[in-house]
């Protein structure tokens, strides 16, 4: 595809975003703030991904990082924004432990721990009612920047951002050529001087850590935490559905997931309030079965193959 086109489009995406909050209203800038989260979570899930490690484990260090945020102000006397950078950290340090302990699993092995331990993560939280509430949660005294519809919309544009640095790098750095190596032939790359668990454990903390600083952001604009909100089954389907629809390994396909799927995803929850997670695991399979590029890979195939033609 065209760079300066796709260039072009970045910079129209960018300017449509910054300027949002003059021209709409509370309702859909909460729903863009929805929309924002959702493709932040589906860039880190695809920058793990990109070592070939696939991991089910976005809603347990999204909401652990949430649970720092809220605990940080509540028991530590936090500020919240200081909550947020704490979040972010505890996610971090809490998956550099982790990850010594299961990135040395592979394929379905390391997704199903990621998978258990978002579960473990729920119930401890559940059952430590006098420090974390337990399962009714904990409720902040007041909501960040006083709740204002455009500040909350910055913050979470702002997390998106981060997402977005973090996935670029990726891409422009070594980091790239490493990831793309262990996920192509991990004994190709080890015999090539390749240091495969350093770069796994630095691909997970990174990630980690900028799904735990959404959840700090999550929590700080809705002033609560529950088990069951924080460590919400979406926060992990929806952002890989995104992913998968709008195209792996890449920072274009998971935002053009998200845009998609997640206004998508408003129109479902109102339709089919307690069907709609059918609806995005219909679209995972279907995507993998027929699309395994992504939309974004397919639009790759078509604009090669009409410079092909022209060639």
């Amino acid at each position: 595809m065209n760079r300066n086109l796709l260039r072009l489009a970045a910079a129209l995406a960018g300017a449509a975003a910054v300027a949002l909050p003059a021209f709409a209203g509370a309702y859909p800038l909460q729903v863009a703030r929805n929309v924002i989260m959702y493709m932040a979570l589906a860039i880190t899930w695809d920058m793990l991904l990109r070592s070939g490690q696939i991991s089910f484990g976005i809603a347990g260090l999204f909401g652990i990082g949430a649970y720092a945020a809220v605990l940080g102000v509540l028991r530590a006397g936090m500020s919240p924004w200081l909550s947020i950078a704490f979040a972010a950290a505890f996610a971090g340090a809490a998956s550099f432990l982790i990850g010594f302990l299961i990135l040395r699993l592979r394929t379905m092995y390391f997704s199903i721990v990621t998978l258990a331990l978002a579960e473990i993560f729920r119930i401890v939280i559940h059952n430590l009612p006098e420090f974390t509430g337990g399962p009714e949660g904990v409720v902040l005294e007041g909501v960040i920047m006083k709740g204002s519809a455009s500040g909350l919309y910055w913050l979470t544009l702002g997390g998106l951002a981060v997402a977005l640095a973090a996935s670029w790098g990726f891409e422009k750095s070594r980091m790239h050529f490493a990831l793309t190596a262990i996920r192509n032939n991990e004994t190709s790359a080890k015999s090539s001087g390749i240091d495969i668990f350093r770069w796994l454990l630095v691909a997970f903390v990174v990630t980690s850590s900028i799904q735990g600083l959404l959840g700090g952001i999550y929590v700080q604009s809705y002033g609560f935490a529950t088990p069951d909100s924080v460590f919400d089954a979406n926060f992990t389907l929806l952002p890989l559905a995104m992913a998968l629809l709008g195209g792996i390994h890449s920072t274009i396909g998971p935002v053009l997931g998200a845009i998609l799927l997640g206004l998508a995803a408003e129109w479902l929850k109102l339709r089919i309030p307690y069907g709609h997670l059918v609806v995005y695991g219909i679209i995972i399979i279907v995507v993998i079965l027929f699309m395994p590029k992504g939309l974004y890979g397919l639009a790759r195939k078509v604009s090669g193959a009409a410079d092909r033609r022209r060639a």
